[in-house]
């Protein structure tokens, strides 16, 4: 595959070559994103005005948008600069007047002759009982009122342009846009009843009605598909690619993993046991793995990790788990330490912080096959560090790590099976659009012995009382999380209201009893200050957002969430979780500064009446949409700009399916469909996949 199909060309070219787009429209267009003829066709028309033609003004329920023919009366031009200029028209049932500002009279006379004949169209409005249309949207004469269309397209637009400039590049545009061969399975087609693409591309610019601008309408909804689609297939390529990179058979014999569940102290849920089979299925295959492990807080993805990597080593090879960050890398070697001594396992930790003599001794284990699982930061991924036969990588992802770095990762050489563990619920049309190119194994239930954690909302009106039920709960030996209001401008604000609630706290609960961490401290404080909090040597850790990852307290009872309305939805349901870890009841305290907007409203009633994570996510996303979710800049989600992924996952799921299919049956795209796909890539600019192609 070359280069870009020739058809395409004029849909790449300069926007200056279109008719009527000069340097400066251009310059304005890129402001929404508008760089080529290509991108025009994809910035749909947002609303429409109904511009079809009445007999009279008369009637119509003012003000309204009117289209009507008149006889021209009248010019009265202005007393005084600046004042208006009136010209009286007489449509077939009554008179009105056109009214201008700043306007020039030889002009007006010029367009509107007396006695002469117009289609006018405008807004009108009564003014002192007289019907006016100001400045009027379109003055033509009878032979060109073909040329206002009886629904106009209304387009989204930037400083600098005007609707009707839009609407000239936008036909100019059209004009350009090719017949090209159809990608859709004929079947999907027409069982959704869609256009062929060049027929949705005009329909979709030229609405007849109000229900045609509906995200629904067949050649709206054949677009954004497409869009879907060229997502998807770029996804599929991917994991095709991924599986087609020769995967081992890692076969367990299941001895250490009867060793690890014998001393387990609960039974593991069915959800844990159904994906540590599909894990286990994956490994022994000889295609490598490429799974995606969702599980809510205190799902025990912890576990299921852990029995993967086990196979590994019983099959006689190693693996390891990477961490994004040191204190989570940390986390994960505490949260595994028990299980790998059940199982007599070498466990061992790599980060940055490991130097000289240390670090090599490490490695030479490694390279001996010595350390059987390693946890570590990315430093794992160092060129000097040497497996001697990695199977498993288990990767904490907390959406650091985009589709390319998963390639990036497939790339390495090694044969290792990939398993990504993310602790966040995801929404089905995200989870497709993030992790498309993955097998999903969902962990859906919580762990015998989890109790439900009460949520209460509670006004910061009544903190004392908050106080007291603290100090009651420390007498009682308990443990508790006091998190800090964010506040958005500076981490010098965040800092004083920690350190002045730190101090209050301190004051009511004794010196000793109450610790501080934040954003600010030296990671060696902060390392202390949790370490202390976990030993139980402090009652309450007061803090700024940083524990939201990963801490383990099972003591920890109560969270208090102060101003927890300047929170997110998915960051307050993980502060949560970070209680209700032990055998105790756990509450989490909401508190808020009345009065709440709606939205805040919403976020905190829903966390207060819900505990699971999936429906917390579906709210999040129907509150924020897709890319304010997962912070689109870095999370590698695609800018749709037809799709709306809040609203369209059966699209989107279409989309995959047809998407893997198609890649099943031509796995190089160079049938007909194939080679129209390819089409649909250049169209869709998915690089990625294209390079993915090209090298395939």
């Amino acid at each position: 595959m070359s280069g870009r199909p020739e058809p395409l060309f004029p849909l790449f070219a300069d926007l200056e070559t279109l008719a009527g787009v000069g340097p400066k429209t251009a310059k304005n267009l890129a402001q929404l994103g508008v760089e080529k003829p290509r991108d025009l066709l994809f910035t749909l028309p947002y609303s429409g005005i109904d511009r079809s033609r009445r007999a009279s003004v008369r009637g119509a329920v003012l003000p309204d948008v009117v289209t009507v023919e008149v006889t021209v009366g009248a010019h009265k031009a202005p007393r005084s600069k600046g004042g208006a200029y009136r010209i009286t028209v007489e449509d077939a049932e009554t008179a009105f007047q056109l009214v201008f500002f700043h306007a020039r009279g030889d002009y007006l006379l010029r367009q509107l002759p007396v006695g002469s004949r117009r289609i006018v169209s405008g807004k009108v409005e009564m003014f002192d009982g007289i019907a006016q249309m100001v400045h009027p949207d379109h003055i033509l004469p009878l032979e060109e009122a073909a040329e206002i269309p009886a629904f106009e397209p209304v387009y989204p637009l930037t400083a600098g342009v005007t609707q009707k400039q839009m609407t000239k590049a936008q036909e100019a545009a059209l004009a350009r846009a090719p017949e090209l061969p159809e990608w859709i399975d004929p079947e999907q087609k027409s069982r959704a009843g869609w256009p062929d693409w060049h027929a949705a591309v005009l329909a979709a610019h030229h609405p007849q009605a109000p229900e045609d601008l509906a995200a629904h309408a067949p050649a709206r909804e054949r677009l954004a598909y497409d869009e879907l689609m060229a997502h998807q297939l770029t996804l599929a390529l991917a994991r095709s690619r991924l599986r087609k990179a020769k995967g081992r058979q890692t076969k367990g014999n299941g001895a250490l993993q009867a060793r690890v569940l014998t001393r387990l102290p609960y039974r593991p849920t069915g959800a844990q046991l159904r994906a540590i089979e599909e894990i286990a299925a994956d490994m022994a295959a000889p295609i490598r793995m490429n799974r995606l492990l969702q599980g809510d807080v205190g799902a025990g993805k912890t576990l299921v990790a852990f029995m993967a990597l086990l196979i590994a080593v019983e099959a006689g090879g190693q693996g390891v788990m990477m961490a994004p960050t040191e204190i989570l890398a940390r986390q994960h070697l505490e949260g595994l330490r028990p299980l790998a001594a059940d199982a007599g396992v070498t466990l061992e930790l790599l980060t940055g912080r490991d130097k000289g003599a240390e670090r090599r001794s490490k490695l030479e284990a490694l390279a001996r096959g010595d350390i059987q699982m390693l946890v570590g930061t990315h430093a794992v991924f160092q060129k000097d560090v040497e497996f001697q036969d990695l199977r498993l990588a288990v990767v904490d992802e907390q959406h650091r790590f985009g589709v390319r770095q998963r390639l990036e990762l497939g790339q390495k050489g090694t044969l290792a099976d990939m398993l990504v563990m993310t602790a966040t619920p995801i929404p089905r049309s995200l989870a497709l659009a993030q992790y498309g190119d993955m097998d999903v194994s969902v962990l859906d239930e919580k762990p015998p012995g989890r109790k439900p954690i009460k949520s209460a909302m509670v006004s910061t009106s009544r903190i004392d009382e908050v106080v007291a039920h603290l100090r009651r709960a420390i007498a009682e030996g308990r443990q508790a999380y006091w998190v800090c209001p964010l506040v958005e401008e500076s981490e010098v604000l965040d800092l004083t209201a920690a350190e002045d609630r730190f101090a209050q706290l301190r004051a009511v609960l004794g010196e000793g009893r109450v610790g501080l961490v934040h954003g600010q401290m030296p990671p060696a404080d902060k390392d202390a200050a949790m370490a202390d909090f976990v030993a139980g040597r402090t009652n309450v850790l007061v803090a700024t957002t940083v524990i939201e990852v990963g801490v383990n307290v099972p003591n920890a009872t109560i969270m208090v969430i102060e101003r927890a309305e300047t929170f997110g939805l998915a960051q307050l349901h993980q502060l949560r979780g970070r209680v209700g870890r032990g055998t105790a009841e756990s509450t989490c305290l909401l508190l808020y500064q009345a009065p709440l907007s709606e939205g805040a409203s919403r976020r905190l009633s829903t966390l207060r009446d819900t505990e699971d994570g999936f429906r917390i996510a579906e709210v999040d996303l129907e509150m924020r949409g897709a890319g304010d979710l997962i912070g689109t800049a870095q999370s590698g989600l695609p800018r749709f700009r037809v799709a709306d992924l809040e609203r369209q996952t059966a699209l989107m799921e279409v989309a995959q399916s047809d998407a893997r299919a198609l890649m099943a049956q031509d796995p190089t795209l160079e049938g007909p469909r194939g080679r129209a796909a390819r089409v649909l890539l250049w169209l869709m600019e998915q690089d990625q996949a294209i390079r993915l192609i090209s090298v395939g």
